[in-house]
């Protein structure tokens, strides 16, 4: 048997649009037993919706570094215990991907280096930014330069995480929907410093500074519109901290002092369910590791 976690991310963090995450100390555990036949089950988070079959995003993950190593899929039962919450904006799709890559991985002997499964990542996710830092941990910076993922990891200090989830459908086809074709020179330059700076930040536990920095022109703005007690909870989070959409929302991150994170949560949570609206949230930190066996 083969044991293995995998965290959450929140991708973006404000201005880092499609080239910043953040792996966070929430993590699915899955195990992967010899058996007859393959076999899915999830536990926790998601799993009325993923146990009505065999083919999910895992599963394919897992297929596919067998037939890119030649070797026939003999029987397999996988078991998820999930804590990342699904359709959230925190990396649920990116972490079911990375655990099906590494799983297989694994239980072929480590045929593919890190490198490798970080390219089958980004060719079944489509964008490196939540699959990065779900593989390595710590705040990533990622891109693609044709062919090549080009990447940088950096540690951070010990920071204080708000997560607070809406129960919205907000689905990433919808996400990416709203978004303008195309943005404004000044929209461009505005995100392009406040990105630099946001890692800058980040790296140094500067909470002054990242609340100056982690504002957006590129796709937050027009996503919180469409998102119900979206902007008012997201101007609460500011009010205690750095705050941005996680990913591509409908979730808020929000970096705090750690003494005001119960308070930000109930706020943030109160702007939602104001409306109507129920929530889930945690309090969590930033995870310097990422999919590991255990």
């Amino acid at each position: 048997m083969i044991k293995i976690r995998v965290p959450a991310t929140s991708a973006n963090l404000g201005p880092g649009f499609d080239c910043l995450g953040l792996a966070l100390d929430i993590w699915n555990e899955i195990t992967f037993e010899t058996a007859y036949k393959l076999t899915y089950q999830a536990f926790g988070e998601g799993s009325e919706k993923l146990n009505k079959g065999t083919r999910n995003l895992l599963t394919k993950a897992y297929a596919l570094v067998y037939e890119i190593c030649g070797k026939k899929i003999t029987g397999v039962k996988v078991s998820a215990e999930n804590k990342i919450f699904m359709s959230s904006g925190l990396g649920s799709s990116a972490a079911a991907i990375v655990a099906g890559l590494y799983g297989a991985n694994l239980t072929l002997g480590e045929p593919l280096n890190k490198q490798e499964l970080l390219n089958l990542a980004v060719h079944l996710e489509g964008h490196p930014d939540n699959v990065a830092p779900a593989f390595l941990g710590g705040l990533v910076i990622s891109l693609t330069a044709g062919e090549e993922l080009i990447w940088r990891k950096h540690e951070l200090p010990d920071w204080t995480v708000v997560i607070v989830k809406p129960q919205v459908e907000w689905l990433t086809k919808s996400a990416r929907a709203v978004l303008p074709k195309s943005f404004s020179r000044n929209d461009a330059t505005y995100n392009i410093g406040r990105a630099a700076l946001v890692v800058e930040a980040l790296r140094n536990g500067d909470l002054e500074l990242l609340q100056k920095v982690m504002d957006d022109r590129i796709h937050q703005s027009y996503r919180l519109k469409h998102i119900t007690g979206g902007m008012a909870a997201y101007k609460t989070a500011k009010s205690f901290g750095a705050a941005a959409l996680s990913g591509a929302g409908p979730s808020i991150i929000n970096f705090v002092h750690p003494q005001d994170a119960e308070k930000a949560k109930k706020e943030i949570a109160a702007a939602f369910e104001e409306r109507e609206i129920e929530t889930k949230s945690i309090v969590t930190n930033p995870s310097g590791i990422g999919a590991h066996m255990i």
